[in-house]
């Protein structure tokens, strides 16, 4: 049977700045998903589309293709108007661990599909793998049962779900255009259409710790995401947010829950409560529940009652003992002064280097590992005060974690301009 479209065409067109149609798309992402389209092919239109971009009608129509190239989540038989959220991943970026339950404690149904992280950016499950027993792997029916019962559920996206996304994710990852606009939107929301969710907020991150440094470029992705979202039936927003410093203050996967366990107790920094709560607003009132004051109700403890069973019900202990690492390391103000910079980057790949986060897929991480911030931006020192503290079950990484915090900090003698951590929202 002879193939309606041929591929070298089509790279050919999309090179020279035209335009695929509905047809070509779907047949392109079906048989790259099988293999008949080769992988230099698809890397080579990977290519073109990051040099010549893509209209609004493309990006939907590549992101339909990728999401019929699996499976699709039904969540309708659930009581509760669902909910999600998606962050583009950052440097001590835990707001997952509090929100899923702070958002369920309102009645609505939160499935946080999640993944590991990867270089310095954390992932979730790999924070929730701390906590002794905690299972991130979980069919479909407890999905839906776990939806109903708790309301909220943080596990493993199912290799069902959009695995052309899987095969070209992977491809550009070696090709250098991971940062095409069109790729990401349709990578990120083909997984988030399929998993069937009737609300999603977008935290789209900017800064050095990010995946887009710009301003510019980040609030362009979170245009298209949300357009690209509303033109599947989404209800969508997308806050903007800073990711020049890390956000709270631990950046690791034991550390980070600890902290996460200490918003839900009321506590814990400014920084992470605000982010939390304002996407708590956002997701709730995408799902129609209204005029609630989402920092009382944290306060409440009833997040809290959500966030234990919701660990229960996934095999985890909510009391164990976290891992605790072999080794410390402790930075001093060497002067008097105001800590004025903490670069996000340097902070992240400082904890990845200790351990807290791996160089390929599959590699285990160090729960134990991370860094414990004592200070941030803003805040004075004396000389001999405590900076942060270093974390390894290893010694001899602490070299090389401190060389990635040569020139990230700074401390200066005038506090510095203070930035918004929400820069905009979009909708």
């Amino acid at each position: 049977m002879s193939e309606p479209f041929d591929v070298v065409d089509l790279i050919h067109r999309k090179r020279d700045g035209g335009v695929l149609e509905t047809a070509e798309l779907q047949w392109l992402v079906s048989r790259f998903t099988t293999g008949y389209v080769a992988n230099e092919q698809m890397a080579a239109l990977a290519m073109a589309i990051f040099l010549q971009g893509m209209e609004r009608r493309e990006i939907y129509d590549l992101t339909q293709a990728m999401i019929a190239s699996g499976e699709r989540m039904d969540f309708s038989s659930l009581s509760r108007p669902t909910t999600d959220k998606h962050s583009t991943g950052g440097v001590g970026d835990k707001i997952t661990l509090p929100l899923m339950p702070l958002v369920a404690s309102f009645g609505a149904a939160v499935p946080q599909l999640s993944g590991r992280g990867l270089g310095h950016t954390g992932g979730t499950l790999d924070k929730l793998e701390s906590i002794p027993g905690w299972r991130a792997e979980l069919s479909n029916e407890e999905m839906l049962q776990q939806l109903e019962e708790v309301g909220g559920v943080i596990c493993a996206a199912g290799a069902g779900l959009a695995p052309a996304d899987k095969k070209l994710y992977a491809l550009r990852d070696i090709t250098g255009t991971v940062e095409a606009i069109p790729l990401i939107a349709s990578s990120i929301m083909s997984k988030k259409i399929a998993e069937g969710t009737g609300a999603l907020v977008l935290d789209v991150k900017f800064g050095t710790g990010a995946f887009m440094r710009e301003e510019a470029k980040a609030r362009e992705l979170a245009r298209t995401m949300v357009d690209l979202g509303k033109d599947a039936g989404v209800k969508m927003s997308a806050l903007l947010t800073n990711m020049n410093t890390p956000l709270g203050k631990t950046i690791g996967n034991a550390n980070e829950v600890r902290e996460s366990v200490e918003v839900l107790a009321g506590g814990g920094p400014e920084d992470v409560v605000e982010l939390t709560c304002a996407l708590a607003t956002e997701m709730l009132a995408l799902a129609g529940i209204t005029d609630v004051d989402v920092r009382e109700h944290l306060r409440g403890g009833q997040a809290m009652d959500v966030w234990r069973r919701s660990i229960e019900a996934q095999g985890g202990d909510p009391d164990a003992a976290m891992p605790t690492p072999k080794f410390s390391h402790e930075v001093r103000a060497e002067r008097d002064g105001v800590l004025v910079r903490q670069d996000a980057l340097a902070f992240g790949q400082s904890a990845w280097r200790l351990g807290a986060g791996r160089a390929r897929p599959g590699a285990p991480v160090v729960h134990a590992a991370g860094i414990d911030l004592a200070v941030k931006p803003g805040d004075a020192v004396r000389a001999g005060d405590l900076l942060w503290t270093l974390h390894a079950d290893d010694a001899s990484k602490f070299e090389r974690a401190l060389e990635a915090l040569d020139g990230g900090w700074e401390i200066g003698d005038e506090a510095p301009q203070t930035q918004p951590l929400i820069l905009d929202r979009i909708s």
